[in-house]
Parts: structure tokens; sequence; C-alpha cells
């Protein structure tokens, strides 16, 4: 969205929650990035350089709220780590970050969890948060997270099930819950595409590409075992995924325990993942929930036919059979879309010709966010 704004109209701030990744060099530079947060400088240092530096300025509050943040969170059991670990993280260390001494206009929360509550505790505006997954909480975050949401003005969807999602629990935010669907530029995605060739290991069979966090609601369980399955049927391919994230060392195991070191690929982070969807066969996706699937909406931009898990927001872009396949949550189910796809000739061909006519992007939507802004 950064990469589309009319800066003529507006000058914008970017407060990040990290600093030094890959995808920061992507960002416009008429977008001026944020001082770090003191607090984010400080969980940083390992806990030495943590203890010297309370001790150096005589004050120990950092420290105090790390600590805190360390003990409570080997205590929680969690059904969704996310979620929780973002309200522990909150009500540990919220008192020693520093509010932001501006008056904005608008100041909009681009993720849930701490996003959410920053703007909402430490930021001066209008506010406006944006809800790009399946929101579902228990009763215990639901009720920690309403006086967040409960100081913005607006709140962005990016599909209608995640809308309708999010209403159910918290229904009475229905006058001010929006969808403005993730916004796609085909333009930048193609010529993004083109400037590398993303693979670099001379394969020569079938490609298949998964993008998401290495996290439990992107189902890489059920890609692992439909990769198995794939290989116990002497399919020549290869299963490639971009991302990183809490689940690695597990997945790595797996991949190692089951024999899948030759695929299974784990690429970890590219800020440019366009060559790679560009150049690959299938693009699949494994996951539970979705707020709306952004990853197939780019490999349906780059004519790659996709193979996707029927999460909640799926029929909002994919229509079974014509741009792609949709199949249940489950490996069986996974691996026999992806070989259909693969044995199919006619199918595959029908695809990609759909996929090549369809409509590409949605700029117009960026009209949406101009609305609610002004």
């Amino acid at each position: 969205m950064l990469s589309l704004l009319d800066y003529s109209k507006f000058s914008v701030d970017l407060m990040l929650f990290a600093h030094g990744t890959l995808l920061e060099k992507l960002v416009p530079k008429q977008v001026n990035i944020l001082k770090t947060l003191q607090y984010t400088k400080f969980s940083n240092l390992n806990i030495k350089e943590a203890l010297l530096y309370s001790v150096r300025n005589a004050d120990f509050r950092m420290l105090s709220s790390r600590i805190k943040y360390s003990l409570l969170i080997r205590k929680e059991k969690y059904k969704d780590e996310n979620v929780q670990k973002a309200r522990i993280y909150w009500q540990s260390v919220s008192d020693v970050i520093e509010s932001n001494p501006e008056s904005y206009d608008v100041a909009i929360s681009y993720s849930q969890g701490i996003p959410t509550f920053y703007v909402a505790d430490k930021i001066k505006a209008k506010k406006i948060a944006w809800v790009n997954t399946s929101y579902k909480l228990d009763e215990k975050e639901k009720k920690f997270q309403k006086k967040f949401y409960d100081c913005y003005n607006k709140i962005v969807a990016v599909s209608s099930s995640a809308k309708e999602i999010l209403l159910e629990t918290f229904p009475n935010y229905s006058d001010k819950v929006k969808v403005i669907y993730d916004i796609n530029n085909p333009k930048f995605i193609y010529d993004m595409s083109i400037l590398g060739d993303g693979y670099d290991d001379k394969f020569d069979g079938i490609r298949i590409l998964t993008i998401g966090r290495l996290a439990e609601g992107k189902g890489y369980d059920i890609a692992l075992e439909a990769c198995k399955k794939l290989r116990e049927k002497g399919i020549n391919f290869r299963w490639y995924a971009l991302g990183k994230g809490p689940l690695k060392e597990e997945i790595e195991s797996y991949i190692k325990e089951n024999d899948l070191v030759k695929d299974f690929i784990l690429l970890g982070v590219e800020s440019n993942p366009y060559p790679y969807i560009r150049n690959a066969d299938i693009y699949v996706q494994t996951s539970r929930f979705e707020g709306f699937g952004l990853a197939i909406a780019e490999a349906r931009m780059l004519n790659i036919p996709v193979v996707t898990t029927r999460f909640d927001a799926v029929n909002n872009q994919m229509i079974d059979g014509k741009n792609g396949i949709v199949v249940n949550i489950n490996s069986e189910d996974v691996s026999q879309g992806i070989q259909k796809l693969i044995n199919d000739d006619k199918l595959r061909e029908n695809i990609v010709k759909y996929l090549q006519l369809e409509k590409k992007g949605n700029i117009e939507e960026l009209e949406k966010f101009y609305e609610i802004v002004e």
C-alpha cells in the first residue's frame, strides 16, 4: 500500500517494531521511518548488556519488565501463541514504552496484537485498526483486547469472512468495520518477478512453492505430510517454502526424520519472493485460516496454478476448477490436488488460460482507504 499512496496528499511516518529486516529496503523514500523505540533496543541486548545498561542509567524499570515478560511467558499454556504472547508482552512492558510526542491526523495499526495496543495507548490521532486474519479470541483475550479496539474509530477487515469472524467476537463493532481487500499492484509484482531467477539448484522437475510464516496456522504439518505422500508415489518434484517462524526447528526435524531433505526445501525469507513465484510450476497454500490469502493473489497475478485448502476466506478469490484447485484441510486431499494438477495437462492448461484472462490486481481498493482516512 505504501508504494501506491499519493504523497502529494499524505505525509507518512512509519513505526517499525523490528529494524534492519529485508523488507525495509522496499519502503518508499517518501516515508519517514521513525527512530527505534528505546525498549526495542533494550530487548535486543543480551542479559549482561541489559544489566550494565540498567546500572549505568540507574533505571531498572526496563530490566524488570523484561524479566516479568520472560517469567510469565514460561508459565502460560498457549491456545493461540501469537495472541497470548502479545497480551503478556503488553501487560509486562507497556509502562516502559514511550508515547509518540506528535499529534497525527490518522494513525493506523496495520496488524493485530502489539501494533494495535501501541497505537491505542501511545498515539494521539484518529485511529484505524487493520485485521488481516480470521480473528477468533477466547473470553480472556476478548476481554483484554476490547478496551484497545474501543479506542479505534474504524476497523478494516481484509475480506468479508474476516469481517464476519471479527463481528462474531465483537458484535458491537458492526458500525465501524469496513472491508478493504489486501491491495495488490500487478505491475509492481510483475516488475519485481523479473529482477531475478529465484531458484539456483538447477532442478528440472516440478517446482512447488509455499509462502507463509512457519507457524501452526499456515498448516506446514499438512504440507510436510502431503510432500511425503507425493514422494512415496515417485513424483519428480521439489517443494520450496519461503518464510520464518517459531516452528522452524520442528519442521527441520520432521524433514530429517522422514528423509525429505531433498524434497522439502526451507528457503528462509527473501525481500523479493516474486521470482520464486514466477518460476514455480504450482503454488500451494495449506493454511488452516487466512484473513485473505495475499500470496495466493500474487501467484494468480503471475499466472501460476494454485492448490489451496478451504480456509474461511478462500472463496473471496478462488473458484475451484477455474483458477486453481480448492481442497479440504488435510494432507491426503492436498497431495491429491497437486497430483491432479500435475497429471491432468488439459486441466492445468485451462487453469493457466483462465488466470491469464482474469482481472489482475485491485488497486481500486486504494480509494476505500482514501475515504476512511479523509
